[in-house]
């Protein structure tokens, strides 16, 4: 009978070391969010970015040369160096002068720091346009100064932490509303290059909240590749979903991820939480750092920094384009 009840006792034990080795396995493919970003931080980069001083940072102009060399003291404060020569790259498809601001920390895994991410938003709006009750400004606070500002939140961190197994590139774009200018600027160069990239990853008008609570953003070009479930999976949450808005005026097309998809052929895309219900300013005077989230932005930055952090530093390239 004793001999029994240890047996019963040890597969007792085994069975619950199972389980533990089972949950701890699970836990390793789930990711809450941090808590390094703030409301109060991203506020005061987003007030700046969307100021009346920028006049609309339209590319070309005084506004964007002020909000350039912002993003460029940025960087340096936060350790993380230029890729080319200096932080600006010149566009070599517009007229006036106009740079994308490009900053790199090197990865600290000897074989995998020599394959790249990307991690970009635009920063120029429309500057001056037609006056609303007075106002001619295209402050372009959601767009896509709350993008610009969730990729300045990312520098901070990995600047900080340098917990990056790939090389970053962090990208702000000159030129997106001129027809994605800075992006196919950049992508051919990097190809020409022959950069290893991995994949892209672009931030587009993130500055409220989504009406519908089943997602907190969209991904575009949801089905093009295993992004979304990767980004789910890590996230242990339905944190990137689909929208039919993206088909209908495909989005997947319209950001500053596509020019990427097109020269390397690799996952790129881009997330938001504009819907098309949930903010009626979009490329109007009123698109104002008072109507911005602060504390969403915050959120949306929160969760997507470990899941970035696992996904740049998986040891093979698990995001892969669909059909590959």
């Amino acid at each position: 009978m004793k001999f029994i009840q240890l047996i019963l006792i040890a597969l007792l034990i085994t069975s619950c070391r199972s389980v533990q080795v089972q949950n701890d396995t699970s836990n390793q493919s789930r990711s809450s969010s941090v808590t390094f970003s703030t409301s109060e931080s991203v506020g005061k980069t987003l007030f700046y970015l969307a100021s009346d001083e920028l006049e609309g940072r339209d590319t070309g102009s005084e506004g964007i040369e002020k909000a350039a060399a912002f993003l460029e003291d940025l960087m340096k404060k936060n350790g993380v160096k230029p890729y080319f020569k200096t932080y600006r790259d010149t566009l070599s498809n517009f007229d006036k002068p106009a740079y994308n601001i490009v900053g790199y920390l090197e990865g600290n895994d000897p074989n995998l720091k020599n394959e790249f991410v990307i991690i970009g938003a635009h920063y120029d709006h429309i500057g001056r346009i037609k006056a609303v009750n007075g106002d001619d400004i295209g402050n372009g606070a959601n767009d896509n100064a709350s993008g610009s500002t969730a990729v300045t939140e990312l520098i901070k961190y990995f600047g900080k932490n340098k917990g990056n197994k790939r090389s970053l590139l962090f990208v702000f774009f000159s030129a997106e509303e001129k027809g994605l200018l800075g992006s196919k600027h950049l992508a051919k160069k990097l190809h020409d290059k022959k950069m290893d990239l991995y994949f892209m990853f672009n931030f587009e008008m993130i500055g409220v909240p989504m009406k519908r609570t089943d997602m907190l953003m969209y991904i575009t070009g949801f089905g093009k590749s295993n992004m979304a479930s990767k980004i789910n999976e890590i996230a242990g949450e339905n944190l990137v979903g689909y929208i039919p808005m993206q088909t209908q005026y495909q989005l997947f097309r319209a950001s500053d991820n596509y020019p990427f998809y097109t020269e390397f052929n690799v996952p790129a895309q881009t997330v938001s939480t504009f819907d098309f219900e949930n903010f009626e300013f979009y490329h109007q005077p009123d698109d104002e750092f008072e109507l911005m989230k602060p504390e969403h932005m915050a959120k949306v930055v929160n969760k997507m920094i470990p899941v970035l952090e696992q996904m740049m530093n998986a040891p093979t390239k698990e995001i892969e384009l669909n059909g590959k």
